[in-house]
């Protein structure tokens, strides 16, 4: 296949990732926020790329392209992974599902771009297509307990669903795509569907329930369910073992571009640093501010935030700390501020703190 044509006339056409810029909030980021812990949130994922991968190499080649286990998909199935170079560093992070004949990849717009360049450098003499379909399919998240109701109420059929498998489904002569999200903290799905259908599912759910939110709400969601995100928790310097998504992983695949350093670090039974939370006792640190025991350097912030839970709120932050310093409860100085690390996710039932 030509994948440089492919690739170019996606660039020049300006067409091929088309930007969907979702409302920071709805003017209450605290009710937006409690709608995902104790509610029903719906919210746009247009800012989500998806890319076809057809041919009869598609699965063999993504296989050994990244972190986790492609090969033995079943349709109806996802997985999350990582995207590595040689040297086992993280390039970028995605989800994969097998939709039978063809492969569908989900990722970040922001890191499309590099994701079709390390594609282009790999796929040689494979029989591997890769099409850009963000200008045909789109996406509506549902978040919260009450999400499946809600659903259910909208007229969407909410059959009993693993974690990242999905269901094709007909709503009032669409065709959709349900998928059943990975959010620890709550229940959370996908639907897939025609850019032209949004409003029209929009407008059902939130009239069966559902509160629309923001992309500030969504990001304290994430913060408060301990998910890194790359660009900001996640970047090249890093390693796989090192994010603590044990997810994304998969020791008895085979071989994968990165594996031997992975599969070397797993070996040795692990590595310096660790991905954690913390609570933060004091003004919230910037991201980037390092974590200090004694004085020393001993790890740093990447995100932070004041959880509005119904019970108070609760300050916290993510970042990256020396194992040796990572025990819970352990008391560190971040950015000025008192900093205890703790287990991940962040609920409201664990400890609030109300540091000034």
């Amino acid at each position: 296949m030509n994948f440089m044509a492919q690739h170019d006339s996606l660039h020049a056409s300006g067409t091929g990732f088309p930007r969907t810029e979702s409302p920071v909030e709805f003017g209450d980021v605290r009710a937006e926020f409690q709608a995902l812990v104790s509610g029903c949130g719906v919210y746009d994922l247009g800012s989500r790329a998806k890319l076809s991968l057809r041919g009869g190499d598609r699965v063999r080649w993504l296989n050994g392209m990244v972190t986790n286990n492609v090969r033995d998909l079943t349709p109806g199935h996802g997985v999350y992974a990582f995207l590595l170079n040689p040297q086992g560093h993280i390039l970028g992070d995605l989800y994969a599902y097998s939709r039978g004949e063809w492969l569908l990849v989900d990722t970040d717009q922001s890191q499309v771009e590099k994701i079709l360049d390390v594609f282009d450098k790999y796929i040689i003499m494979d029989d591997v297509e890769v099409v850009a379909m963000s200008h045909q399919l789109t996406a509506i998240g549902v978040a919260g307990p009450g999400a499946r109701e809600s659903l259910r109420q909208a007229g969407f059929e909410t059959p009993q669903l693993q974690t990242l498998q999905f269901v094709e489904l007909t709503w009032q002569q669409s065709s959709l795509t349900l998928v059943r999200g990975d959010n620890p903290l709550v229940e959370s799905f996908e639907l897939w569907l025609a850019p032209q259908n949004v409003g029209i599912v929009h407008q059902a759910l939130v009239k069966a329930g559902a509160k629309p939110v923001g992309t500030a709400a969504i990001d304290l969601l994430r913060i408060a369910a301990g998910i890194p995100r790359y660009g900001t928790d996640i970047g090249e310097r890093d390693l796989p073992q090192e994010t603590e998504q044990e997810r994304a992983l998969n020791s008895v695949k085979g071989c994968y571009v990165g594996q031997e350093i992975v599969e070397r670090i797993r070996s040795r039974g692990q590595v310096r640093r660790k991905f954690t939370g913390f609570d933060v006792h004091g003004a919230l640190p910037a991201p980037g501010s390092k974590i200090q025991a004694d004085g020393k350097d001993v790890g740093e912030i990447t995100s932070t935030a004041s959880l509005p839970w119904a019970s108070g709120d609760r300050r916290v932050a993510l970042g990256y700390i020396r194992r040796e310093v990572a025990t819970p409860g352990k008391l560190l100085d971040a950015g000025g501020s008192e900093a205890r690390v703790t287990h991940l996710p962040f609920t409201h039932t664990s400890k609030q703190n109300q540091g000034k």
